[in-house]
């Protein structure tokens, strides 16, 4: 069976939200892709207080000056498409207030007939989690538990009851409700976090590291859940953000995923070898407009499809 194609919808300076998000999202529908996903980056800060993802001395990619609101964005989409699934990879769900998210995910799937895909993580930017004013960074992880414990009483029926830190709800009506059980998916890559997400979640958002080790992560993942005595299966999605260029890279040095669209595809014949369900492949950042956006994602599916992908 095929592994599943998603692609990454453009939410970086260069585009025209209004405009390119549906635009894109229509095309990738027609192309065959089968989900629509955006991320979360809520600013820039400038001079940064920590490197990308934490790393002292790493700097923040440019692209990250400039990213679409992605629920907007999943909603631009939503009303051009028709049968594609349309998630997040990652929406940094402890910057939300669990309530209101959990709502704007329901109206969202009741909207698009049943196709969002709910997918958190804890993130990891100081000044992002300071701006949102929901709680410290400190306490990311409780704040992600309850995120998704409010989501599971506001998707699930009336009346809604919940008493946590940061929501109470005593009892109360709350529609619109899902259109079906949104499926929520985990950023992981911890021991703590695997079970979190064996516990309490649908799937797995692994990052694209090397094959070997996203190949062992998924390992420890499965082997957590049979030791926690789960059965029911867990959904994969690795996404891949690309550094793509016209001509192929040469030299040594090349990191998965950079270089022409037929080295990209090689690669993804590599990971298609983990046997995960689905595949992101995030095109948008070397697009100049739309336009070449599409018509990259269009080669893209075609070459990979060939190849066995």
């Amino acid at each position: 069976m095929a592994t599943r194609l998603g692609l990454g919808l453009p939410q970086m300076r260069q585009y025209s939200i209004g405009t390119d998000v549906p635009e894109v999202a229509s095309a990738a529908e027609r192309i065959g892709y089968d989900s629509l996903w955006v991320f979360e980056r809520a600013l820039f800060p400038e001079p940064a207080t920590q490197g990308l993802y934490g790393i002292a001395g790493l700097p923040w990619p440019d692209e990250y000056r400039h990213v679409a609101d992605p629920l907007v964005t999943l909603t631009l989409a939503a009303a051009a498409t028709r049968r594609a699934e349309l998630g997040s990879s990652v929406l940094v769900a402890p910057l939300h207030l669990p309530f209101q998210l959990a709502k704007a995910l329901a109206t969202l799937d009741a909207a698009s007939g049943g196709r969002v895909i709910a997918g958190f993580g804890s993130g990891w930017s100081l000044d992002e989690y300071a701006a949102s004013g929901v709680r410290p960074f400190e306490e990311r992880g409780a704040v992600l538990d309850e995120v998704i414990e409010v989501c599971r009483a506001v998707w699930g029926p009336d009346p809604v009851v919940h008493d946590g830190k940061l929501a109470s709800i005593a009892s109360a009506v709350v529609g619109p409700k899902p259109a079906r059980p949104i499926p929520v998916l985990l950023a992981a890559g911890s021991k703590r976090a695997f079970r979190r997400l064996v516990d309490h979640a649908d799937g797995w958002l692994p990052t694209s590291l090397r094959a070997e080790q996203v190949a062992a992560q998924w390992r420890e993942l499965r082997e957590t859940a049979e030791a926690r005595g789960r059965t029911e299966p867990i959904r994969t999605v690795l996404r891949v953000n690309t550094a793509r260029q016209a001509e192929p890279y040469e030299g040594t040095g090349r990191r998965p995923f950079q270089g022409s669209v037929d080295q990209i595809v090689a690669d993804l014949v590599d990971y298609a070898e983990i046997g995960l369900d689905e595949v992101i492949v995030d095109l948008q950042g070397s697009a100049r407009d739309a336009r070449e956006l599409a018509d990259v994602a269009a080669e893209l599916f075609e070459k990979a499809r060939a190849a066995g992908v």
